[in-house]
């Protein structure tokens, strides 16, 4: 309830940066690892997706973030039918975020917004379980347990769904000001709010790694 309002109380153009700020947190991990031969998706059209989306809204980059949703869909992907490891859920989900940020182009409405942010939320938290059910304990387990310690409020969180969280309300904060014209990417602001989501994606990724190493 309090991301919505939180969510609603930004204006249009700031939700969809929401997104956008909730997309790039979870980058790293489709971008990092091979995609699935037998999904037949363009690893260059996914790349493409992330920087259109960050760029300014306007006609033309809606139309070119169409085109791109277009040409992904032709992947053999949308036809089959997928059992994920880790690593594949989080770049399914990543991509069905991907799909519905096209569908909030023109109309950022919030439950469309909602959804690309709980995606996010929803992925680190399903990290946090794994990490938890592993035999093996995280490298970062004390560093992580002071994290958690310093956060009184997250005390029933784990360490990867507050970090999200963290972040998630510091990108919201600086959202409230951030110049309407501009994309993420044309601003030192916007450029450190997607370079601090960028830098936990890479925690993601350093995470899953691990994970297959010890044979979650």
């Amino acid at each position: 309830m309090v991301q919505i309002e939180r969510l609603a109380d930004l204006k249009p153009v700031h939700r969809r940066q929401a997104a956008v700020l909730a997309l790039w947190r979870c980058r790293a991990p489709v971008l990092a690892f091979e995609l699935d031969a037998e999904w037949g998706v363009d690893r260059a059209v996914l790349e493409s997706l992330f920087r259109l989306a960050a760029s300014p809204a306007g006609e033309q980059s809606n139309g070119a973030y169409r085109q791109a949703i277009a040409e992904l869909r032709t992947a053999p992907l949308f036809t089959s039918e997928v059992d994920p490891d880790t690593v594949q859920l989080f770049q399914l989900e990543t991509i069905g975020s991907l799909l519905t940020f096209g569908e909030l182009l023109d109309k950022p409405d919030v439950d469309k917004v909602e959804r690309v942010v709980e995606s996010s939320a929803g992925l680190a938290n399903h990290l946090d379980g794994l990490v938890e059910d592993s035999f093996y304990p995280h490298p970062s387990e004390e560093a992580h347990r002071q994290y958690l310690a310093d956060l009184a409020d997250r005390a029933n969180e784990g360490y990867f769904a507050s970090r999200n969280s963290v972040i998630e309300s510091v990108c919201h904060g600086a959202l409230r000001t951030f110049p309407a014209s501009e994309g993420l990417l044309d601003s030192s602001t916007g450029r450190e709010l997607l370079a601090r989501c960028e830098d936990f994606g890479e925690e993601l990724v350093a995470t899953m790694r691990w994970l297959r190493t010890t044979g979650y």
